[in-house]
């Protein structure tokens, strides 16, 4: 029986793609050396995973254009319709309707999920933490003093969630640099662990490099992870509450790639491939004139404003790429730049190739969303041209947790689980 996945602030449904399973993914981005096991098909160019026990019964964001493509993407691979499983609107609200006798939350619930805003905790953003100037809705706020409703303390309404539901395990996801921000992470990780009404185990939260996991990219997330004690067995109990905790009994999984030559210190180290290049995931895919998916046919058209700016840069395609953000006005990098503007990828300027951005589709593949999630949706009798716009996708792509990362930890705690769990 699948275990029933509550999913927060779920955006386009990068950390529900990963904990379902079953989309497929670039060879690449997969050693089988560690996981040959996860491989249900192959075709030339890819992997299809295996699915996972898990199934998201339940997904909220106040986006209504990630509405759209997580519902087009998940009732596509269930083959049924799921409109009412993906709720467009403020978590903040949802709670209080909770409060007010409406039934919002599905029961039994065995896994909360959410990458709380992270705007405000980033080193590329103000870094107001929880002293946010937007509010639950992403609006601007004038109040000087924050509230509990405000933008960087919305994982205390995550929170909220898990007190009403009273899942086995949750996981929190934001940006690196929450870890740096003065007691930020040990008040979330304190605040986390003194739920009313149920006792959780939050174990020391870890800093994950998606390049440890096969995804080109070079990202970091912060996760947080909780344990129901009442439901944990007495044995997985004891061992979780230690303060190292052993590789095989950890949620948080162990790396297969190697980002700086590093040597990791586990069982598998010496199974450990290199970074994956961010060419070997765009190296398939046709210039956009030539592209029939949408997703690889639109790039931003911003013009190269210098090299002192960001998101000016030209990929360094045996590298990791840099980090996809959410923005895409002069922020997505160069899939190619012109020998004026210091490209250095001359044989194909030579060829005719243009100067451009990375487009949608490539920045997918770095993210290592599957090739059948669509991005941009056309509107079908609409004067609009779009449901999804490219720019409105630039920001879903942008905002994801990595769907293969997701996987790691999926498969991690689906390995786990009866180990864990009392039945």
């Amino acid at each position: 029986m699948k275990k029933r996945l509550l999913s927060l602030f779920s955006g386009c449904g990068g950390m529900d793609i990963g904990f379902e399973g079953g989309f497929w993914t670039p060879k690449a981005t997969i050693n089988q050396q560690i996981h040959k096991n996860w491989v249900q098909a192959e075709d030339n160019q890819q992997l299809k995973l295996a699915n996972t026990i898990f199934e998201t019964v339940f997904a909220n964001d106040i986006n209504e254009y990630a509405r759209i493509a997580w519902n087009q993407y998940f009732s596509s691979k269930r083959k049924k319709e799921l409109n009412g499983t993906y709720k467009v609107g403020s978590i903040v609200d949802y709670v209080k309707k909770h409060q007010e006798g409406e039934s919002i939350f599905p029961d039994n619930i065995d896994i909360v999920t959410g990458g709380f805003p992270c705007q405000d905790f980033s080193v590329s953003g103000r870094r107001k933490g929880f002293n946010s100037h937007k509010d639950h809705n992403g609006k601007l706020i004038e109040e000087a003093i924050p509230t509990e409703e405000t933008r960087g303390k919305l994982y205390m309404w995550m929170r909220e969630v898990i007190q009403i539901t009273k899942p086995k395990i949750f996981i929190a996801e934001n940006v690196k640099g929450l870890a740096n921000l003065g007691q930020v992470k040990d008040i979330i990780q304190d605040d986390f662990a003194s739920i009313d009404g149920e006792s959780y185990l939050v174990i020391n939260p870890q800093i994950l490099h998606a390049g440890n996991y096969g995804i080109p990219q070079s990202r970091e997330r912060i996760f947080f992870i909780g344990f129901k004690k009442s439901a944990l067995k007495a044995e997985a109990l004891k061992l979780l509450s230690q303060q190292h905790i052993a590789d095989k009994h950890s949620p948080f999984p162990s790396p297969t790639h190697r980002i700086n030559g590093e040597i990791h210190y586990t069982e598998t180290e010496y199974l450990l491939e290199n970074f994956i290049q961010s060419q070997e995931v765009l190296i398939d895919l046709v210039e956009p004139e030539l592209a029939d998916d949408l997703s690889q046919r639109y790039y931003s058209k911003a013009k190269y404003m210098g090299a002192h700016c960001q998101g000016q840069k030209e990929v360094v395609l045996n590298q990791l790429a840099p980090t996809i953000r959410a923005e895409h006005h002069g922020n997505i990098e160069f899939r190619r730049l012109s020998k004026e503007n210091g490209g250095k990828y001359l044989d194909e300027l030579a060829a005719g190739k243009l100067e451009r951005r990375l487009t949608l589709r490539e920045c997918a593949r770095i993210q290592t969303f599957p090739d059948d999630f669509q991005f941009v949706i056309p509107a079908i009798e609409s004067r609009k041209k779009f449901k999804v716009s490219p720019s409105q996708a630039y920001k879903l792509v942008g905002n994801a947790v990595p769907p293969l990362l997701a996987y790691h930890i999926a498969k991690k705690i689906e390995s786990n689980w009866d180990f864990y769990f009392k039945s």
